[in-house]
């Protein structure tokens, strides 16, 4: 767990800097005739341009390489719903690693509104100025519902990260480590507890790439058509656990050959751990304490373990996923992120680990590999225009 030194000096960081975004203009201003042409009266000119052909606001504006960091501050981090104005310091802190792992210039926008209609009536409004659109830390169910309207009203790319992205690049993680256990997608027993956000994105995105046997577990136990479920979880029943298993989660891991955590600390047993298939895959990504430790998990039977933290082998890590797939979405001019796309960064981010590389402690790549956003970048943008959404 990170101990309070580390968030006293983030504090003191802060508090010295305010903050960890600003704007910094492309074009010197230091004369009258510089003065000219960056406002009036040249900037008519492009205004009328852009007037006659909107599609020359790529060229003419920073909409091409401008993203929106936009949450509700409903489910921040591991704090809950803490507000937009707590909210912030996350949001900043995702624009500054658009920027760095990107170089996507990236502005926070918290919004004193938990209403999905105001939500999608104001974010809808602004893309005008907007590359992309980035929703984060929106509570479940609403951030579904936010996301999907949001697709239906915008032109531009939509992307709920704690949903998607986190599922990007657990599957690129995972396919790594069904290679190093010899097995095959379509053939193997995943069990994914929570879900949340992140765990109906994953197991949508599973399916997309070709599992056919995924259970999902909430709080309560295994999501099954025999239960009172919400209808957001009741869809997910119908359309997972082929087996009609029923139960707790210990129940569900019984001969699973894959967990997925998204959920809460010590979810996961190691009676649980070795209740399930021989050299099991583990990705337990709670924070900053995890469903269940390393170590714990490989003594009780477990062949390839993740976590979401850095100071674990295999971390499962969004900064991985979104940077890529916003910049090689941009470089298109996609209209929207579509699942061709995530699947192709998946496989993008998995294959930069040839095979003869890959091991139990090494299935995904590190945040700071330099390959990471040109490879992603790269999938994103051919998948963009195979399946027709790219601008260019």
């Amino acid at each position: 767990m990170a101990s309070q030194d580390v968030y006293q000096r983030s504090i003191d960081l802060h508090r010295s800097c305010r903050g960890k975004v600003a704007m910094s203009p492309k074009m010197a201003v230091g004369n009258m005739a510089d003065l000219a042409l960056a406002y009036t009266p040249g900037v008519a000119g492009p205004c009328r341009v852009i007037s006659s052909d909107r599609q020359e606001i790529y060229e003419l504006t920073a909409k091409a390489n401008t993203v929106a960091v936009i949450s509700d501050g409903s489910a921040v981090l591991g704090l809950g719903n803490i507000g937009p104005e707590a909210a912030i310091p996350v949001m900043e802190g995702k624009c500054v690693l658009f920027k760095t792992f990107a170089d996507l210039d990236a502005f926070p926008l918290c919004l004193r509104t938990q209403d999905p209609d105001e939500i999608v009536k104001i974010v809808s409004a602004l893309t005008p100025t907007l590359g992309g659109i980035n929703l984060e830390d929106i509570s479940a169910p609403r951030c579904f519902e936010i996301e999907t309207r949001l697709k239906d009203a915008c032109d531009i790319p939509v992307f709920h990260d704690d949903q998607h992205g986190t599922a990007t690049v657990l599957l690129a993680a995972l396919l790594n480590a069904l290679k190093v256990t010899g097995r095959k997608m379509a053939e193997t027993k995943i069990v994914i507890n929570g879900a949340g956000a992140a765990g109906t994105a994953i197991a949508l995105l599973l399916a997309q790439a070709g599992a056919s046997d995924i259970v999902l577990c909430d709080s309560r136990g295994i999501l099954s058509r025999s239960r009172d479920l919400s209808p957001c979880k009741a869809r997910l029943a119908e359309a997972t656990n082929p087996r009609g298993v029923e139960g707790t989660l210990a129940n569900a891991v019984k001969g699973a050959d894959v967990f997925l955590g998204t959920s809460v600390a010590g979810a996961l047993t190691g009676a649980m751990v070795r209740s399930m298939a021989p050299d099991s895959v583990i990705f337990a990504m709670a924070n900053p304490v995890p469903e269940i430790f390393p170590q714990e998990a490989k003594e009780n039977g477990a062949a390839v373990v993740g976590t979401g933290r850095s100071d674990f082998p295999n971390q499962v890590n969004n900064c991985l996923g979104f940077p890529g797939i916003f910049r090689g979405a941009l470089d298109v001019q996609a209209s929207c992120i579509n699942d061709r796309m995530t699947l192709a960064a998946a496989d993008a981010l998995a294959g930069l680990i040839p095979d003869d590389q890959l091991s139990a402690d090494l299935v995904i790549a590190d945040s700071f590999d330099p390959r990471v956003v040109p490879a992603v970048a790269a999938a994103v943008s051919k998948a963009a225009r195979e399946t027709g959404v790219a601008r260019l």
